[in-house]
């Protein structure tokens, strides 16, 4: 799913409140931590995650992971944390706008 610039701009709107729900630490990407993103991601369709490990690059790779293995989009990302966004199907919380 590709979203446009005005569909992200309103799920950044969506997800300024939001405090970060997952965070991943010097340990990386566990099989219990990408089950509980899994889980979360499913439920809320909007989340913040918070990526804890030592340079930007590592950083990166990281939420790149996340997006890819999970088909999420990535929306935004500020420092170590990471807003993502995955529609879940059979039941959608959060309507986007029409581009």
């Amino acid at each position: 799913m590709t979203l446009s610039e005005s569909q992200k701009k309103y799920l950044r709107g969506r997800g300024h409140a939001l405090k970060p729900v997952i965070t991943v630490g010097d340990a990386g990407l566990s099989a219990s931590l990408m089950a509980e993103y899994e889980s979360t991601i499913a439920h809320h369709e909007l989340i913040k995650v918070r990526v804890r490990v030592g340079d930007r690059d590592a950083r990166n790779a990281i939420i790149d992971e996340l997006c890819a293995t999970s088909s999420a989009e990535l929306i935004q990302r500020i420092g170590n944390v990471a807003l993502l966004y995955r529609e879940n199907a059979d039941n959608r919380k959060i309507i986007i706008p029409k581009r």
